[in-house]
């Protein structure tokens, strides 16, 4: 009687056995892969929870003019601009020149640049700057955030008359006129003078606040969409009084 060698069978049962639990393996994976997938596409990922961190912000300035009616050559006369060239509303609106004068805009020219003052250096300084702008150009508008420290303020003038002015720079420094229905549905929250109940968190929000008033009393400039070259060439210079 012939004996049977059992060490190949037993060779070839480990093979089979091998082979088994790597089909095995295979399968638990792709039906893993599959699943992660469908979980994927149903719960959104960590960059739609913030999606402003991946998508460019819009040019803001921090401090800015808006003027109702006038040509852009007017507000070039009342700033006594010197040295004017063209300039596109991409780089002027940044707020880098001593003074930028956006083409008109919806019936609006914006004003921006190093040159307008901000309540935070010198707040007579900024009313007399503005009134002065008032009283030749009618119409005019101001509003000031400053990302840093949180200092924002807003003002409407017609004809050299403040009709509404607030500016708060730690502490109220500008509240002139009555708040108006605007400023209340955008949030913002005003403080009489001496009165220290802002906190930090009312700072911030009147911060975020001031494009949506600018939107409402008549632009904001970070969300103006021009069409053409023509359309988005200001005039950048210096001013011959600074």
């Amino acid at each position: 009687m012939n004996s049977v060698d059992p060490i190949p069978l037993m060779l070839l049962a480990m093979n089979g056995v091998a082979l088994a639990i790597g089909f095995f393996m295979l399968g638990w994976i792709m039906a893993l892969n599959r699943r992660t997938q469908s979980q994927a596409n149903k719960f959104p990922s960590v960059q739609d929870f913030f999606p402003a961190q991946n998508r460019p912000q819009p040019a803001r300035p921090e401090c800015w003019l808006a003027i109702r009616s006038v040509s852009p050559e007017a507000v070039k006369l009342a700033l006594g601009l010197t040295r004017a060239t063209p300039c596109s509303w991409a780089e002027g609106i940044g707020g880098a020149h001593e003074f930028f004068i956006s083409p008109r805009v919806h019936g609006w020219v914006i004003v921006t640049g190093v040159g307008l003052p901000n309540p935070s250096d010198d707040v007579d300084g900024c009313f007399l700057f503005l009134t002065a702008m008032s009283r030749q150009l009618g119409h005019v508008q101001y509003f000031y955030a400053n990302r840093l420290f949180q200092h924002h303020g807003w003002a409407r003038l017609d004809e050299g008359t403040v009709t509404r002015g607030y500016a708060w720079t730690g502490e109220t420094v500008w509240n002139q006129g009555t708040e108006t229905l605007p400023e209340i549905s955008a949030g913002l929250k005003s403080f009489a003078y001496g009165e220290n109940a802002a906190t930090i968190l009312d700072a911030e929000m009147n911060y975020e606040c001031v494009p949506q008033l600018a939107a409402r009393w008549s632009l904001d400039p970070a969300e103006v969409k021009l069409n053409s070259v023509r359309e988005s060439t200001g005039i950048a210079g210096e001013s011959a009084w600074s």
